[in-house]
């Protein structure tokens, strides 16, 4: 099981550093790079797609490997599940400051152990919910001082935490098709599905309302897709290596990826409640690694 937990904790970084340079694009007002342009979140999701699809195609080329797939109905399902919940998410970062948008999309593994409790009847014990409710605590309690925050400012919109909710959701499928599909895929193969389907779709809407890159873009847009590859490698390889409810709370490490980051770049300092958030996570997490284990 440790591989598994180390390439979900190194997924869920490369995530990040998704959502960060997403965050910059969307709102180039508040990047600490000057004059970038605002992308739509459309056009974030076909240029990380069209290098995630590039990545993806030469490899499969390489390898000799079907382009399609074996089982391409749970193939379709979790390429179809995880570009949609992706689009949503890219929308809700541009909506929602990124600490909220964060933590609604944390929900995730919580849909996923559900999901591989009820749905998939994956055996998921009473220690392993408790350490996802433990770990969820945490990061709520990391998100809710952005919701009443009145230095900060922050308005929320009921409708885009809607739709975050209904992004957890769906990315809760997708990471349940990846376990479904452990026996019959190359890790490849899984992740091309993904940018197979969004290209065509989120391409056509770029012609129509997009943003042409320029300097520095090319390289940030690049390192969407470079990260994005990795991300998706790693957690396809976390997810073939152990049942979806035993590492979906190590997903949760992101919150205190992103409240690092802020607090050595931006100088955010850290409160009591971040601090006990952070501090819940861990211990949700530890106790996952040594004794929440499927009976």
């Amino acid at each position: 099981m440790g591989r598994s937990i180390l390439y979900i904790i190194l997924s869920g970084l490369s995530f990040f550093c998704v959502n960060f340079i997403v965050k910059m694009l969307g709102h180039p007002q508040d990047s600490p790079i000057d004059g970038l342009q605002t992308y739509p979140a459309h056009e974030l999701v076909f240029f990380r797609s069209l290098v995630s699809f590039s990545i993806s195609f030469a490899i499969i080329r390489y390898r000799r490997l079907p382009l399609l797939g074996n089982n391409r109905k749970w193939l379709l399902l979790r390429g179809t599940a995880g570009m949609i919940a992706l689009l949503l998410f890219f929308f809700t970062i541009h909506h929602l400051p990124l600490a909220i948008a964060s933590t609604i999309q944390y929900l995730s593994p919580i849909f996923t152990a559900l999901i591989a409790s009820f749905l998939f009847k994956e055996n998921v014990s009473r220690l392993q919910y408790f350490t996802s409710v433990l770990a969820f605590t945490g990061v709520c309690m990391i998100g809710i001082t952005g919701f009443f925050s009145s230095e900060q400012k922050v308005h929320i919109d009921p409708l885009w935490v809607g739709i975050g909710i209904v992004s957890a959701i769906l990315s809760g499928v997708a990471y349940n098709a990846i376990s479904k599909l452990k026996e019959t895929e190359a890790t490849i193969n899984i992740v091309i599905y993904f940018p197979m389907l969004a290209l065509p779709i989120t391409g056509v809407w770029t012609l129509f309302s997009g943003v042409f890159p320029s300097g520095i873009e090319w390289l940030l847009l690049l390192l969407i897709g470079i990260f994005t590859q990795i991300a998706q490698v790693l957690m396809t390889r976390a997810f073939f290596l152990a049942n979806a409810s035993t590492i979906a709370p190590f997903q949760y490490l992101g919150a205190i990826y992103a409240l690092t980051f802020g607090w050595l770049v931006f100088d955010e300092v850290l409160d009591t409640i971040h601090l006990i958030g952070i501090s819940l996570i861990i211990i949700g997490v530890c106790i996952g690694v040594v004794v929440a284990k499927p009976k």
